[in-house]
């Protein structure tokens, strides 16, 4: 998966407000059982780790990737394992 691809991809989820962290870290997600095609949420959180960057959210590190205005990223499951991703607007660090 390029670039090209993965915007398509997210613009394409049903994005969730999630409820957890939602005072101190709000954020929304996409879920794996949602997508059409398995495939292109592997690739897409593949994607993310591919061309993310380490960044620590408290104590524990996780793989982040910004593109236009919003930082994705995964819980660190092995692909097959991972059931969604995640994203958020609020681009401050938690450390």
């Amino acid at each position: 998966m390029d670039l090209n691809n993965f915007i398509e991809f997210i613009a394409c989820q049903k994005w969730i407000v999630a409820k957890t962290y939602s005072e101190t870290a709000p954020h929304e997600y996409c879920l794996k059982k949602n997508c059409t095609e398995i495939e292109d949420f592997n690739q897409a959180v593949q994607f993310i780790r591919n061309n993310g960057v380490k960044e620590f959210f408290f104590k524990k590190s996780f793989i982040y990737f910004y593109h236009d205005g919003y930082k994705y990223w995964t819980m660190g499951a092995p692909i097959p394992a991972t059931i969604l991703i995640n994203r958020t607007n609020d681009l401050k660090k938690y450390e």
